[in-house]
């Protein structure tokens, strides 16, 4: 069985995650149960899926949730852009946060090529 924690993305999905959530405290109390927990919840959803599907016992199980991570990703992206539309969050922060968050895509896309080349 793999060990999630010997992979570099689901470490630096933790510390994204962290990072979104110190970033929506600062949202509007309006945003608690909106915005802030979509933002919160798909953030978290990145190293959730990556440690499920290291559980499964074929490669491809484990790439079907290595794409579920990264589909966590472009949710976040999108929600960023929402954010910072909104003025939650500055132009700074955004930057910052989607220069993460696409280096997490990167890093996933390339993991799943390697688990399940892309002729499946």
């Amino acid at each position: 069985m793999r060990d999630f924690r010997n992979y570099d993305v689901w470490v630096d999905g933790v510390d994204f995650s962290v990072s979104v959530y110190e970033m929506t405290n600062e949202f509007p109390k309006k945003e608690t149960y909106a915005l802030c927990d979509q933002l919160q919840r798909a953030s978290v959803s990145v190293p959730s899926n990556i440690a499920e599907g290291c559980s499964r016992r074929s490669a491809n199980e484990f790439a079907h949730y290595l794409e579920i991570s990264l589909g966590s990703c472009y949710e976040v992206e999108t929600q960023l852009e929402i954010a910072v539309r909104l003025k939650y969050i500055s132009k700074t922060q955004f930057s910052e946060a989607i220069e993460k968050v696409q280096s997490l895509e990167k890093r996933l896309t390339s993991l799943i090529n390697t688990i399940r080349p892309v002729n499946y």
